[in-house]
C-alpha cells in the first residue's frame, strides 16, 4: 500500500475544544453535497500531518444509523483516496495544522463516484481559496 492512502488515527479529528474553535472560526467553503468548515490551529499533534480531518453526517437528515455509518465510510475513502495531492498542494506552516471538518448536506444517499467526485473538486477548491492573497481593506 502506497504511504499516502493511508488515514491513520493521528490524522483524525476527535477534540471537542478544536471542532467548537471551527464553528467559531466560520472560515467554510459549499460544494454539493458538502460543506467544509477549516481553521488553523496550534500545532500540538504530530507535524507530520499538517491536516486533521473529521466528517459528520446529521441524524437529522438521515435517521437510521446504518445509513449514517455509509455515508461516513464512503466520505473517509473519499478523502483517503484524495490526501496525498492535497499534502502534495499543501503550504502549511511549520508550526500551525489545519482541522478540517466535511459535513454532509445532501438528502439522499449518494453513490461513491459522485462524493468521491465531490470531494476532488472541493478540496481543489479549498487550495484555491487558501493560497489566494488576502485582500486589505
Amino acid at each position: 500500500m502506497a504511504e499516502g492512502q493511508t488515514f491513520k488515527k493521528e490524522e483524525r479529528l476527535k477534540s471537542r475544544k478544536v471542532i467548537g474553535q471551527l464553528f467559531r472560526s466560520k472560515q467554510s467553503l459549499g460544494h454539493y453535497p458538502f460543506r467544509l468548515l477549516w481553521a488553523n490551529i496550534a500545532s500540538t499533534h504530530s507535524l507530520e500531518n499538517p491536516v486533521l480531518f473529521t466528517q459528520s453526517v446529521p441524524k437529522k437528515k438521515f435517521k437510521h444509523a446504518v445509513d449514517r455509518n455509509l455515508i461516513r465510510r464512503r466520505i473517509r475513502e473519499a478523502y483517503r483516496l484524495n490526501k496525498a495531492t492535497f499534502y502534495a498542494n499543501f503550504s502549511g506552516e511549520n508550526d500551525e495544522q489545519i482541522a478540517i471538518m466535511v459535513i454532509y448536506i445532501a438528502t439522499e444517499t449518494l453513490p461513491f463516484s459522485s462524493i468521491a467526485n465531490a470531494m476532488e473538486k472541493m478540496l481543489h477548491r479549498f487550495h484555491k481559496i487558501r493560497n489566494k492573497p488576502i485582500k486589505e481593506v
